[in-house]
């Protein structure tokens, strides 16, 4: 076998001296640890809150070197609970989340902030009762850790942001169920 060449040779020593560029990667939302949280001012006084009990199904990919990403949730809105029974039928009646006819909601995220490889803010497009509006969420804490069980990178974080239900054709109610509902979305992703 005759030893390699040294014009061969050197090329590939090149290469292998060049990092990698970084590549967006891709994480599935692990459904033990995301959630979505609503909150509706009542009559003025009271915050009435929920959850969606289904946990919200997507995916997130982050190009932390280019500093984007996009992010893909759907929420069960027929899952909504209130811990009221009654509440939680007139929740999902036509007047509100019209779960019948529309038994998912949407969000859809293309434009990210960053501050050095955190994630700051989402802004994207919510779609609810077959109308889609402009969102933008906030992060209160985002963070990426390793799983040393799962051996995996792990990242998530809280989000909120507010939505005006009258634009997605909610208006049952107003003004003493108020316009403004705030959500928080917690999730965690697994590294694909």
């Amino acid at each position: 076998m005759k030893p390699p060449r040294p014009r061969l040779l050197l090329p590939a020593l090149l290469l292998a001296a060049v990092p990698a560029w970084a590549e967006p990667v891709n994480y599935a939302f692990d459904p033990v640890h995301s959630r979505v949280y609503w909150e509706v001012r009542h009559f003025g006084t009271s915050t009435q809150r929920g959850r969606f009990d289904a946990a919200p199904q997507g995916s997130i990919t982050i190009d932390r070197e280019a500093a984007r990403g996009q992010v893909s949730l759907s929420v069960d809105t027929s899952s909504v609970s209130s811990g009221v029974p009654a509440l939680d039928t007139m929740i999902r009646s036509a007047n509100f989340l019209a779960s019948a006819a529309h038994p998912q909601a949407y969000f859809v995220a293309t434009q990210f902030k960053f501050d050095g490889a955190r994630v700051t803010e989402l802004r994207g497009e919510f779609t609810l009762r077959g109308v889609s509006a402009p969102l933008g969420l906030k992060a209160i804490n985002f963070a990426c850790r390793i799983d040393e069980t799962l051996k995996r990178e792990v990242c998530g974080g809280d989000f909120e942001g507010a939505l005006v239900r009258s634009e997605f054709g909610s208006t049952f109610g107003l003004p003493f169920v108020d316009d403004r509902v705030r959500l928080l979305i917690s999730v965690e992703g697994l590294r694909e």
